[in-house]
């Protein structure tokens, strides 16, 4: 039931992490706050397409 998303940054639009969630549990788009070192800062990561 698990899957594997990519997070990608809102700043730059790399794809720096990748993470798994419940899409039964938690249907909306994740975001997180990361670091990202092409922007060399903490920016907003939100869920990616595959």
């Amino acid at each position: 039931m698990r899957d594997i998303i990519t997070l990608v940054c809102s700043e730059c639009k790399q794809r720096n992490y990748t993470t798994t969630k419940n899409k039964k549990n938690t249907p909306q788009k994740l975001e997180f706050k990361k670091y990202c070192r092409f922007c060399r800062s903490h920016t907003l990561h939100k869920e990616g397409k595959k």
